[in-house]
């Protein structure tokens, strides 16, 4: 190691154990994630930062850095840019320390942010679309106000602040250790576990973790220079930066051993992964580090996994949990050519077998042959490909859409439309009990005696599935379809007349 840099290491590791953090942060817990450990055959651990006070590690770089400006400097009030995370720490640390704190932030911040930011009695200011268009603004709110900025990253008290995470990593866990992955947006959280584990454990990796939309110190150290993203990815909102800052571009590339991206599938399936270890759910860029983790794991090796924050809308959690099946290939979506007559989808159920439907999209609207949209839960890629192979020996034309983001995104939610030379068709609105079994006795009663027109049903994670159904059923037998409805047990209300249907899916003749 060069000389320069055992100073640099030196100047930081003294920075780091003067840290003034634990004035108003705790140490939080280095938990092990047991299933994903067993079934990879390495060692996981979640170092917890999602259990801060603000639910974020920012609140270390922000309390040291603030917290050692001088009181008239702090009487005039400080200023942040932010995501999110650094706003919450900046907005706490000034009510601890009692001066006045604004914060610029994204308009694509998520509103959980925002508001505990206010919560904390922070004026906020929304301009841009990333945190270098916030820090824009900043800038200019700083010269205009007199007010002192607080750097979410690229400054040495902030630096060593974060670096007080990887401190706690090695006190608590002094046996074998591979690597330690940490997420990257500006770079100083990274840089400050970097140089204090270089410091004091060389042997052990240091991970950085970048979203694949938001890669910005990846690419900047691959052409050794610091590199602007144009329009950097939204989804993980907490790392996403236009370009790294320069002090953290010097340490990362002097003292990270690799960079990792993952995509959002990925990040969301490690969102999973952690809510089933610790029963916590973490915003998208506190799963990077599992998420890179699991990408390179090896049988054997000791992993910590740095989950650096919570803080999600909770309307985010449908999309997160559609993009995780995606991530972990464990749903199979198909576009299925049947034959439009009755008892033709009792057939088709039964080749799916005990597999769970996620989703089941059809319209009438050929004579001959009906195309269904299905999802189905899978174990992982190769049963989708068994599945799809024995449809297809069963005579039913199936395509594999799995993998179509166009399908998947879109044309799922668009299948359907009016149909024409269709009479008779009764519309209802079932609640089918969320088990196996629960479609294939409703196709037992129904499917053979009438001709099923419209099927939806998407699996919403209740007790019960809400499903839409059409069926052909003329005049004389509707007494009989009543019974058989009735016979069922299952819950259901007739929408034959519900204006909705009769809008976007009615008979036009």
């Amino acid at each position: 190691m060069a000389n320069s840099d055992k100073a640099l290491l030196s100047k930081y590791l003294t920075k780091i154990l003067n840290s003034k953090v634990y004035d108003i942060v705790k140490e939080t817990p280095l938990d092990e994630a047991v299933s994903l450990s067993r079934k990879f055959g390495a060692k996981f651990l979640l170092k917890r930062e999602d259990l801060q006070s603000v639910h974020s590690f920012k609140i270390r770089g922000a309390y040291n850095k603030m917290s050692q400006l001088p009181a008239e400097v702090l009487a005039k009030g400080v200023l942040a840019a932010s995501a999110g995370n650094h706003a919450q720490g900046v907005a706490l640390s000034a009510k601890r320390l009692g001066c006045k704190a604004t914060i610029v932030m994204p308009v694509t911040t998520p509103d959980i942010k925002v508001n505990a930011v206010k919560g904390h009695g922070a004026q906020v200011v929304l301009a841009g679309d990333s945190y270098s268009d916030a820090a824009e603004e900043a800038a200019r709110l700083v010269k205009e106000r007199k007010l002192t900025f607080i750097p979410p990253y690229d400054d040495e008290d902030v630096i060593a602040g974060q670096g007080t995470v990887a401190m706690e990593i090695l006190r608590q866990h002094s046996g074998r250790l591979d690597a330690v992955y940490v997420p990257i947006g500006g770079g100083g959280f990274a840089a400050g576990v970097a140089v204090y584990i270089k410091a004091v454990r060389p042997d052990v990796k240091v991970i950085g973790v970048e979203p694949v939309d938001s890669d910005c110190m990846d690419r900047s150290i691959k052409a050794k220079k610091i590199t602007v993203l144009t329009e950097p990815g939204l989804f993980a909102d907490g790392v996403c930066v236009k370009k790294p800052g320069t002090i953290t571009f010097d340490i990362c590339r002097r003292f990270l051993d690799g960079i990792v991206t993952v995509s959002t599938a990925e990040t969301c399936a490690a969102i999973k992964d952690v809510f089933d270890a610790t029963r916590a759910i973490c915003e998208p860029a506190g799963a990077l580090a599992l998420a890179a983790a699991k990408k390179t794991a090896k049988k054997g090796e000791t992993y910590v996994c740095i989950v650096s924050g919570a803080n999600m809308n909770f309307d985010r959690i449908r999309f997160v949990s559609e993009e995780t099946e995606v991530g972990e290939g464990r749903e199979a979506v198909l576009e299925c050519k049947i034959p439009e007559c009755p008892g033709a989808f009792k057939k088709f159920i039964r080749k799916i077998g005990r597999r769970s439907i996620t989703e089941f999209n059809y319209r009438y609207s050929d004579p001959s042959h009906a195309h269904v949209f299905v999802g189905i839960s899978v174990a992982d890629c190769s049963e989708t490909s068994k599945l799809v192979s024995s449809l297809m020996s069963a005579g039913i034309d199936t395509i594999d859409l799995s993998d179509d983001r166009i399908a998947k995104e879109h044309i799922r939610h668009m299948v359907g439309g009016h149909t024409r030379g269709i009479h008779d068709e009764l519309v209802f609105a079932f609640e089918f009990p969320e088990r196996p079994g629960a479609l294939m006795m409703f196709l037992e009663a129904i499917s053979d005696k009438w001709n099923i027109t419209l099927f939806h049903y998407r699996n919403h994670g209740a007790d019960h599935g809400r499903v839409l159904a059409g069926m052909q059923v003329p005049e004389k037998e509707r007494k009989e379809f009543l019974r058989t409805l009735k016979a069922l047990g299952y819950s259901f209300k007739e929408v034959t007349d519900n204006p909705a249907y009769r809008l976007f899916l009615g008979n036009r003749d």
